[in-house]
């Protein structure tokens, strides 16, 4: 694999193909795409070029489109990805929201589902990019040859708003390897969303997803259903940036562990709603520890003495006669 930098200069340097250039290497150009591409914009003016030419640039010998919803941007993205859609009709579909759908607690992928005609899912937020020209034909092959294995991912370097590289690696060495699905399930995989390509199946509609902010987790967990994860170290490098519109990557570290805290909540909400106890137990361990961890030792113990207070002022209050009454009962 080539460095970040070069990565990077590799991708620059790519010529943008013509639609025709990109049809005739597919072998049933009328066939139904083996992989939709999937790809939420807002506000992205100044990035959504960069995705666009990391989908296009793509060689496959089979269909692929790409859906591309725009959640009502301010700026010029619905009209950049127009633009791109009168260039490449037979490959984009844009959905182009008049109000923004994500301030009403809509999820734009729920919104863009039903438009996917793949028999895979590939995923890309408009801000990041792909690097790598083989990345849709390798990882369509290894799940085609793995049923077993429902989704698969590999990693991304770090860019700022310049595209000036950051971070060399974003996933720590631990997460690159495969999972299983319980693995997924019990929230212990982080694949990185804009590197997603994962089976295109019925996923049941999670009204509690719709209550967080990293839907990614969420979703990621909902996966584990289906089957393990794969990750891919024959692709290279994508690009994950990082701006001052990024809804996640400008977090504070404090609301993002709040978000994460809420995000995990609900997941225990989800899988005690689905009836399995397993899962929400473990979720609701993860709430528990993080409050812990959060919490100074000071507060712990006033709390603690306070309710112990309360618990023995409690008792004081029950007469003789009933405490008498409840130990009968006890040792009955």
């Amino acid at each position: 694999m080539n460095s970040p930098a070069q990565v990077l200069q590799n991708f620059r340097a790519l010529p943008l193909p013509i639609e025709e250039e990109i049809v005739s290497g597919w072998k049933d150009s009328e066939g139904r795409p083996v992989v939709s591409i999937a790809c939420v914009a807002y506000n992205h003016e100044n990035y959504i070029r960069d995705a666009l030419k990391g989908f296009l640039i793509q060689k496959t010998d089979f269909p692929f489109e790409i859906v591309i919803h725009d959640d009502a941007s301010t700026d010029g993205t619905a009209e950049i990805i127009r633009e791109y859609e009168a260039r490449y009709p037979r490959i984009i579909k844009s959905i182009c929201q008049k109000e923004n759908r994500f301030s009403q607690g809509r999820k734009p992928i729920h919104l863009m589902e039903r438009h996917f005609a793949g028999e895979f899912v590939a995923f890309c937020d408009g801000d990041d990019f792909w690097c790598d020209r083989n990345k849709l034909s390798i990882q369509a092959g290894f799940l085609r040859s793995n049923p077993d294995v429902f989704i698969s991912s590999h990693d991304a370097f770090v860019i700022d708003e310049k595209g000036n590289i950051i971070e060399n690696s974003q996933l720590p060495d631990f997460q690159k390897r495969d999972f299983s699905g319980e693995d997924l399930a019990l929230g212990k995989v982080w694949l990185l969303t804009l590197n997603w390509m994962y089976r295109n199946v019925p996923i049941d509609f999670a009204p509690e997803q719709e209550k967080v902010l990293n839907g990614d987790t969420f979703r990621t967990s909902m996966f584990g259903a289906f089957g393990g994860s794969h990750h891919h170290a024959d692709i290279e490098n994508s690009a994950y940036r990082i701006h001052a519109g990024g809804v996640w990557s400008m977090l504070s570290e404090a609301n993002k562990m709040d978000a994460q805290l809420n995000t995990w909540f609900w997941m225990y909400r989800y899988y005690k709603r689905i009836g399995k106890p397993a899962y929400a137990d473990a979720y609701y361990r993860k709430v528990v520890r993080a409050i812990l961890e959060r919490a100074d030792w000071f507060t712990l113990s006033k709390e603690y003495l306070f309710k112990l207070f309360q618990v023995k002022k409690i008792k004081a209050m029950v007469p003789d006669n009933i405490k008498t009454f409840i130990k009968l009962k006890l040792m009955k």
